[in-house]
């Protein structure tokens, strides 16, 4: 259950409260006794002891201490003030708590409004097709914040953010069975319409008549039609004339086609969709939150199957912009459809493109579930600006190469390129494959180890993580303001 962020002017004593301070001057004389104040002032003098619980006439009292460390970053500070947010909803949830507010007596707007987003994602839970959800969903409904420092409008964007977060990692946890190139449109659509989007979703004749060939390939072999779905945010006092275009991987399931990926590596294909939930879920949240900036998101969108029309290693594709491709393996399909889209972008004269994928397991073999692999061309102005954001939300890029050099790897001997660069450095001969298809500033986005993970990890749940969402939102923000 999404927990709604509310504004509140009182101390209700009655509540689950949670008091965030740097330092015991910070503890209010009227809620806390000497008795209290001293016992709170022992545990916090502990080893890396920070919270203090409580319970008072049965109501929990959280005493959290948001210290600073001089020799840490303030980037790693605030992550840590997420996830000790985070790891304080399993108490509350076995007390049965439907509302907590968090009281700021220390004066920490920021340092407050991380610690709620921690408890606020960290409560996210796919719970759809189990009989049981109703015992297993999380109590938390309502966060109270109690904060001088803090106005309606900041809360009320980390509402928006946090409601596109969950949107996106439901998105990508959905099951093929119910979530095919078609129905993901459908969502878009209405999202869209919530947000004040403008949309529009190509069907199969009219991605002919673009002549979108690597999109039109890698859905041969499906029995469901693609996608191709347009959304754009302009907002009349836009502070660019040229928009931001994002560009999302919107694979809905990826069996490898006929270069078939083992079983082990299929079973969480669903997620081949998360470059297409993130970029369409940070407009859906920069819409709500009205930023005044002009932006546009494409999505590509299909499964990749065997059947018994589907392409295979050998065929020459011709693409959008008329490039032939020799595909040698169809289980690199994304950068197939990926192109079309980037080509597509050109329409627009972009200001900048970025897309984001879950491209290459040579991305994950790099650098595990914890880093995004980035690459750039013509961007030297922005991508800066990008990986400040990455840091600000923790979901840090880390750099690749990108020198000329790789484009080598992808020469054919009998069509203009091969989908494939060879064995070594992956994920930067995908980049620079889709480098082919940009002449405008661009950043490529390699999500495949962040975007979905089998193990709790504070406030990123198992399943579908939504990374991405927060990284562009923070990126548009800090470019409109």
């Amino acid at each position: 259950m999404l927990p709604e962020i509310i504004k509140a002017t009182a101390i209700n004593s009655n509540n689950h409260n949670i008091y965030l301070i740097s330092g015991i001057a910070d503890l209010p004389n009227d809620i806390f006794t000497d008795p209290e104040t001293e016992y709170i002032t022992r545990r916090l003098a502990g080893k890396n002891q920070n919270t203090v619980i409580l319970n008072k006439l049965g109501h929990l009292t959280v005493v959290c201490r948001l210290s600073s460390n001089e020799e840490t970053t303030r980037d790693k500070e605030f992550e840590k003030f997420r996830k000790t947010g985070e790891s304080l909803l399993s108490i509350f949830n076995d007390h049965k708590t439907e509302l907590v507010c968090i009281v700021d007596s220390g004066h920490l707007p920021d340092e407050t409004l991380a610690f709620t987003e921690g408890m606020v994602l960290g409560n996210y839970q796919f719970l759809k097709y189990r009989n049981d959800r109703a015992e297993k969903e999380s109590s938390l409904k309502t966060i109270e914040i109690v904060s001088s420092d803090l106005i309606e409008k900041e809360i009320a964007e980390l509402n928006i953010l946090c409601k596109a977060v969950y949107t996106c990692r439901s998105l990508i946890n959905e099951p093929l069975s119910n979530l095919n190139a078609e129905k993901l449109a459908q969502d878009f659509e209405v999202m869209a319409h919530e947000a004040g989007i403008k949309i529009e979703v190509l069907n199969k004749q009219k991605i002919e008549a673009m002549k979108m060939g690597g999109l039109l390939a890698v859905n041969l072999g499906s029995i469901d039609p693609p996608t191709f779905s347009i959304m754009e945010y302009k907002p009349e006092n836009a502070v660019n004339s040229k928009p931001i275009v994002f560009v999302g991987k919107g694979v809905v399931y990826d069996t490898g086609g006929l270069s078939l990926k083992p079983t082990s590596s299929m079973d969480t294909m669903k997620c081949d969709m998360s470059g297409a939930a993130a970029v369409a879920s940070a407009l859906y949240a920069i819409a709500l939150a009205k930023l005044p900036v002009y932006v546009v998101a494409l999505v590509p969108a299909t499964d990749n199957r065997p059947d018994g029309n589907a392409y295979v290693p050998g065929d020459i594709i011709t693409m959008m912009d008329g490039t032939t491709v020799e595909v040698l393996n169809t289980d690199a399909e994304g950068r197939l459809i990926l192109a079309d889209a980037l080509t597509y972008a050109k329409k627009y004269d972009p200001l900048l493109v970025i897309d984001l994928a879950t491209l290459t397991g040579a991305a994950e073999a790099a650098l595990g579930r914890i880093g995004i692999a980035g690459m750039q061309y013509k961007a030297e102005k922005y991508f800066p600006l990008l990986v400040n954001s990455s840091f600000s939300v923790c979901e840090r890029i880390a750099e690749f190469p990108f020198w000329d050099d790789y484009e080598e790897l992808l020469k054919s001997e009998i069509a203009d390129l091969k989908n494939i660069g060879g064995k070594y450095a992956g994920a930067i001969t995908a980049g620079k494959f889709l480098q082919h298809f940009t002449e405008y500033p661009w950043i490529h986005l390699d999500i495949a180890g962040p975007a979905f993970i089998d193990k709790h990890d504070s406030y990123r749940t198992i399943g579908g993580t939504g990374v991405g969402v927060r990284l562009l939102f923070d990126f548009v923000k800090g470019f409109g303001s």
